[in-house]
């Protein structure tokens, strides 16, 4: 058994591998679409592979608080959890700024040296409304985590040994197909913790925008995580027969 304590660290870590890599790469390829999905869905396999078995790696609060929805999670724990997480993308956006202040996302001028990106002209991969008004950012939110929730609860209670063992691997791709539709419309979040952090740090780049549309990507994920919880519970978690 592990303590709480070293289930925390592992949240903190497994949360940092998910922002590092995640929001790094959106940030170096310009939020290209394959890319920065696979970035993050890797990051999920990685993490479940590695801190999994210590924590379940939810590296999610929309994770945490589905479980607690499920009746697998004390609200307690799903709290503590969620801070951890947020820590934990709070370190990796940290060396996002650090790597900007050494020049990472810099470019040669037509002289042909180097122009340092400034903080304050970097997005730090954070979530935005792009095109659409609240409602639409609110839906795609909504939609894209009560899938991706669904096949974490689906997959996490399978008694079936060959679907347990791979389930980092199914999360993983999980996750990367949410991102495959969501990173063009919304950024995708699906995971408050992944946007709380980028939206501080690029409320200069944005105008503040990042900040004052934040709202959307914290409430509509864990709405998402409780409408997955419910179809599970509904539909197809298995129910206690004895009473018959």
């Amino acid at each position: 058994m592990y303590s709480k304590p070293q289930k925390l660290a592992a949240e903190v870590f497994g949360t940092f591998i998910l922002v590092f890599f995640g929001c790094g790469t959106a940030m170096v390829s310009g939020a290209a679409v394959v890319p920065t999905a696979l970035a993050f869905g890797l990051s999920i396999v990685a993490a479940a592979y590695t801190i999994g078995p210590i924590s379940g790696a939810h590296l999610n609060p929309a994770v945490s608080f589905a479980m607690f929805f499920d009746g697998r999670m004390t609200m307690a724990d799903a709290i503590s959890y969620t801070v951890a997480q947020v820590i934990g993308a709070f370190l990796a956006s940290l060396c996002h700024v650090v790597l900007v202040l050494c020049g990472a996302l810099g470019y040669l001028d037509s002289d042909g040296d180097v122009v340092k990106r400034s903080i304050s002209d970097t997005g730090f991969g954070a979530n935005g409304f792009g095109t659409l008004n609240f409602v639409g950012a609110f839906l795609v939110e909504l939609v894209l985590t009560c899938v991706f929730v669904l096949v974490i609860l689906c997959v996490t209670q399978s008694e079936d040994e060959g679907t347990s063992k791979h389930a980092g691997l199914f999360i993983g791709l999980a996750l990367t197909f949410v991102h495959l539709l969501g990173i063009g419309l919304t950024g995708t979040s699906v995971n408050p913790a992944r946007s709380i952090a980028p939206a501080i740090f690029a409320a200069a780049a944005t105008d503040g925008k990042s900040l004052i549309q934040l709202w959307v990507f914290i409430i509509a994920p864990i709405a998402g995580a409780f409408l997955a919880a419910l179809i599970n519970t509904m539909l197809i978690k298995k129910k206690d027969n004895k009473a018959e």
